[in-house]
């Protein structure tokens, strides 16, 4: 019987090929995007799920109470002594893992090619506690030497052309001289639902022996490594919770009385300083907590995601049943003669939905088809390299099959059970009128604009927003300027040489140097202080004397740095309007205060005060910042302001610049504006995302709206025959035939509007630096939604108006 149902739906299918077509294909294409969401959203739920013991892995973190009026703050960046100590003092924790990140500013030599990468450093336990499988090498033994190293495939294939080098020797600049290190094991990729990223892996113990690493040995003060602990099974992360809390009293103890001093603890309650334990699961999805070398994704976002895929998919089950609703006209005499011959209304059900799933079947088929060709395009929009692999998401299989079945029996329910219930003598008298225009449908199509429109106004919104931050002047040039990278190089040495070799260079204005860059990805320095009994965070920049002159910077009050006055290289600082209010102090006397508390040894001086510039994204309030010169600092980015036009000659210069001063290691640079706008990546990725999904809505829903003006167009045909002779013109006709479709879609315009206008309110409240939603945007989009819905219809009711009237009186 099941097969007989399927032969009678195939049947009535291809007869009608155009609406099979859009049927198939919007539905196709609704699944593809869904699918491809439901995809990023297991990802980003599976984070971490494939280390074999990832539930009883944790990563380390100081959450420090409120203090000062101040939010909570949290830190995933320890010093070199806690993992030991940890396992030392608490039974309950079976290993432990540091990590010293790479920064990709590593310069590492192969065959006498030298190219940057970022050297991960893990202690030698780290494949025995984490699942990264080796295709090559002992995983139990790869890191047993200070002098090993463990790189990926990819690195492997880079670098060697081959997977098969355990043995071979890299040699990698850590401090002034290239060390060599052995191959010991080559990883297989890092999937791509991992929060542990690495290229090159090398052993803690090797780190700890460089004279940088050996500052933190035994050094409870010096923080910048992560710290993961593998509990024993069956413990609980609840159980650690007061010996942790020992940890911190019993390794900070002058912390107790430090902070009872400056009135930051009563001695009562819950000490404000504390280490917890995040469960490695969890890392991804808690914005609450930063680090590592994934950035975390907020997981309202991945749900908004998938609510916008299952809109679009909406839209194309509307698609089918708006067109099925649409059909029934044509199939009301087919069903009348069913029943007087004795069919069930059981079995037209059953009819009716086997149509609808060999329909949902056959897109689900395409659909997937579909989703595994856009996937690498989705990947650069979505910022992951995540493939189709069942074996990696395994949940991906049921998914997809039972979103399938369930697509075909909603959208095809509702047809089959109007169909069903026609009656068989007023189906054979021609009494049942059933259509395109009946208030169900009108509705579906008014939703499906609604969901249309809305997505389309999101995007322009969410475009404004990325434009003004773009285009808001930070308060500096950040157009023509060069960054070039100096990290790991003798860049005090090399510097002076660097300028002076582009000294004399027609394309290049000016020569700056600073420790850190402007940008994402460029790093911060942030340093805090009690001033005056209240704690001060502030961000500070190491610079040379002709920094603030190439960016261009407004001086309020006071003077730039002066290399005739020995003092500036000491004690001055420059501060910005912000940490000038901050402090208490106006323009009139911010000039000659003091930072007191500021070190032990030393106590800056104010020698100016600069405009606020946003050196950090917009999406923060312009925070405390101050420019200095102290000698313990050095210049790793030298800023080269070029001549505006073709940057062609300049970055020729540089290079040969560069080469002249340092010939072995390689130049890498990057221009500041492309650096600053990185900031908005993720609102970049966003818009695309919208964008995408919006187009796409406003596709399928013009689909719909185009089979269903074509069987409006069939169901009036004698309607229209009539007017014709009577005298109506072609427009006239159109305009009738349009009416309809066009006042569904200003509908869903006046619901779409206050309803966009709230949740894109509510995301802009994120930025600290935001536009106001003005009214063009939601006039712009209506405009557009009207003129293609208009376009989408007349195009049949145009060939529907200019039918011959006396071929369409003769129509049955």
């Amino acid at each position: 019987m099941l097969r007989h149902y399927f032969n009678i739906a195939f049947r009535n299918l291809s007869k009608q090929k155009g609406l099979t077509f859009i049927n198939v294909f919007g539905l196709s294409v609704g699944l593809a995007c869904f699918t491809l969401f439901l995809l990023f959203a297991i990802n980003e739920f599976s984070f971490d799920r494939f280390h074999k013991d990832s539930r009883n892995i944790y990563r380390v973190y100081l959450n420090l109470d409120g203090m000062h009026g101040e939010e909570p703050r949290t830190s995933t960046y320890h010093p070199v002594p806690l993992g030991p100590a940890m396992k030392q003092d608490m039974p309950e924790i079976k290993n432990y893992i540091r990590i010293k990140e790479g920064n990709n500013d590593d310069f590492i030599r192969v065959n006498n090619k030298v190219i940057r990468g970022g050297i991960t450093f893990v202690d030698p336990s780290f494949f025995a506690v984490f699942s990264f499988p080796l295709i090559a090498g002992d995983a139990s033994s790869a890191l047993a030497k200070t002098n090993n190293i463990v790189i990926t495939k990819q690195k492997a294939l880079q670098l060697f052309g081959e997977t098969n080098v355990v043995g071979k020797i890299i040699e990698i600049k850590l401090e002034s001289i290239f060390d060599p290190f052995i191959v010991s094991g080559v990883a297989d990729d890092i999937p791509a639902n991992s929060s542990i990223s690495f290229t090159f892996l090398g052993s803690f113990d090797h780190f700890t022996s460089t004279k940088y690493g050996k500052r933190g040995v035994d050094n409870w003060h010096r923080s910048g490594y992560q710290t993961y602990v593998q509990l024993q099974p069956g413990t609980s992360p609840a159980n650690c919770t007061a010996k942790l809390a020992g940890i911190r009293t019993k390794y900070y103890q002058d912390e107790t009385a430090e902070l009872k001093k400056n009135g930051d603890w009563d001695g009562k309650g819950q000490f404000p300083i504390s280490y917890r334990l995040e469960p490695l699961r969890e890392v991804h999805t808690n914005i609450k907590i930063g680090g590592g070398s994934v950035e975390p994704v907020n997981p309202k976002t991945i749900w908004i995601l998938l609510a916008i895929a299952a809109g679009v998919l909406l839209i194309a089950c509307i698609n089918f049943t708006t067109l099925a609703i649409g059909r029934s006209a044509s199939r009301a005499k087919e069903i009348g003669v069913r029943k007087v011959v004795g069919s069930s209304k059981k079995q037209v059900i059953l009819q009716f939905l086997s149509e609808a799933l060999l329909l949902s079947i056959l897109s689900g088929i395409l659909g997937f088809i579909l989703s595994k060709l856009l996937l690498p395009y989705f990947n650069q929009l979505s910022g992951r390299e995540i493939s189709f692999s069942f074996a990696q998401y395994p949940e991906m299989a049921w998914m997809l099959v039972g979103l399938i079945l369930l697509v075909g029996l909603l959208a095809g329910s509702y047809p089959a059970l109007i169909l069903s219930n026609f009656k068989p003598v007023e189906v054979l008298k021609s009494k049942v009128r059933v259509g395109g225009a009946n208030l169900f449908t009108r509705s579906l199509v008014t939703i499906q604009f609604v969901v249309s429109i809305g997505l389309i106004i999101s995007t322009v919104i969410i475009l404004q927003q990325l434009s003004y931050m773009k285009g808001k002047n930070p308060g500096f040039t950040k157009e023509n300027i060069v960054m070039v990278d100096a990290e790991g190089t003798a860049t005090k040495k090399i510097f002076p040489l660097f300028k002076q070799a582009l000294s004399k260079e027609p394309s290049i204005h000016a020569v700056a140097g600073a420790e850190l860059g402007i940008g994402a990805g460029t790093g911060w320095s942030r340093s805090g202080w009690d001033f005056e009994g209240k704690h001060r965070d502030v961000y500070e920049y190491f610079v040379d004397n002709n920094y603030i002159n190439l960016l261009g910077v407004q001086i309020l009050a006071g003077r730039n740095f002066d290399p005739l006055i020995a003092s500036d290289t000491l004690t001055s600082v420059i501060i910005n309007e912000t940490m000038m209010n901050d402090f208490g102090w106006t323009l009139q006397n911010a000039v000659g205060q003091t930072l007191k508390g500021y070190a032990e040894n030393l106590t800056p001086v104010v020698i100016g005060v600069t405009k606020n510039i946003y050196f950090r994204p917009m999406n923060e309030k312009v925070e405390p910042q101050m420019f200095h010169q102290f000698h313990d600092y050095a210049p790793y980015k030298y800023l080269v302001k070029i001549k505006a036009g073709n940057p062609a000659t300049a970055l020729a210069a540089i290079e040969k610049a560069w080469k002249s001063v340092e010939p072995v290691l390689p130049l890498k640079y990057d221009f500041m504006d492309e650096q600053i706008n990185r900031f908005y990546k993720g609102e970049q990725r966003w818009s695309n995302i919208v964008g995408w999904a919006g187009g796409i809505s406003i596709f399928l829903a013009c689909m719909g709206l185009f089979g269903l003006a074509a069987l409006a167009s069939i169901n009036r045909t004698k309607e229209i025959g009539t007017r014709k002779v009577l005298g109506a013109s072609v427009s006239g006709i159109v305009k009738l035939l349009s009416k309809d479709f066009l006042q569904m879609v200003i509908i869903a315009l006046i619901i779409a509007t206050p309803i966009t206008w709230y949740f894109m309110h509510q995301w802009l409240q994120d930025f600290a630096y935001r536009i106001n939603i003005g009214w063009m945007a939601f006039a712009a989009t209506g405009i557009l939604a009207v003129l293609i819905a208009f376009i989408t219809v007349s195009f049949q009711t145009i060939k529907a108006a200019g039918a011959n009237p006396v071929k369409s009186l003769r129509t049955e």
